[in-house]
């Protein structure tokens, strides 16, 4: 069944074309951002100063950000949706945020639980909704409020942490951001429980 809905999926996308607007534009430059931030951390020292590559890698992830809100405004604004950006969408979202997770563990500035947590709810979400998709039910699972503060802290914390300034006016970014990655975990394992509550309840 997952193969033959897979061959399907191949055979409609040769039929249609890949859309190409600026929502399907911001979502494609999300991912090409991704190799720009994991290659700042692998510069020569020589080359920039450790203040300069965090601040550089905490503005891409903004602008990463800002166009994981933008994509979708305009393209629901302009009436641009598609199969394939609502497909794409999440799947940049996601890659952005495992990478930087683990970039950030790999710097020490994370802890390893917290990103185990994060990247493992969002398999297991994924594959929830696929699955539901497949039932027709993939309303049971639509983004909860609980899931949206989950991104806010979340993406607030990998901002601050990217930034990792120690003293930035009296205030440690890094003690901060790790603050907020421990709510977003928590949210992260509540809105996970969530999810699978809801859809027990189309498969009970």
């Amino acid at each position: 069944m997952r193969i033959t809905a897979i061959i399907t999926t191949l055979q409609s996308a040769q039929r249609k074309p890949m859309p190409w607007n600026l929502p399907i534009f911001l979502t494609w430059l999300r991912v090409l951002l991704i190799p720009v931030l994991t290659a700042l951390f692998y510069l020569p020292f020589s080359w920039f100063s450790e203040e300069a590559v965090n601040v550089a890698a905490a503005v891409i992830f903004a602008v990463a950000a800002l166009t994981d809100w933008f994509d979708g405004f305009l393209a629901r604004l302009w009436k641009q949706t598609s199969d394939f950006g609502a497909f794409l969408d999440p799947v940049a979202d996601k890659l952005m945020v495992a990478v930087s997770l683990l970039l950030l563990v790999k710097l020490d500035r994370t802890y390893v639980l917290f990103a185990m947590i994060i990247i493992g709810r969002e398999i297991t979400i994924s594959a929830l909704r696929e699955w539901m998709a497949q039932m027709g039910k993939r309303s049971s699972v639509a983004v909860a409020t609980v899931g949206k503060f989950k991104t806010a802290a979340q993406m607030l914390a990998i901002f601050l942490l990217l930034l990792n300034f120690p003293d930035f006016y009296g205030f440690n970014l890094a003690f901060i951001g790790n603050i907020l990655m421990f709510i977003a975990s928590l949210l992260t394992v509540w809105s996970m429980l969530y999810y699978l509550k809801m859809a027990w309840k189309e498969i009970a």
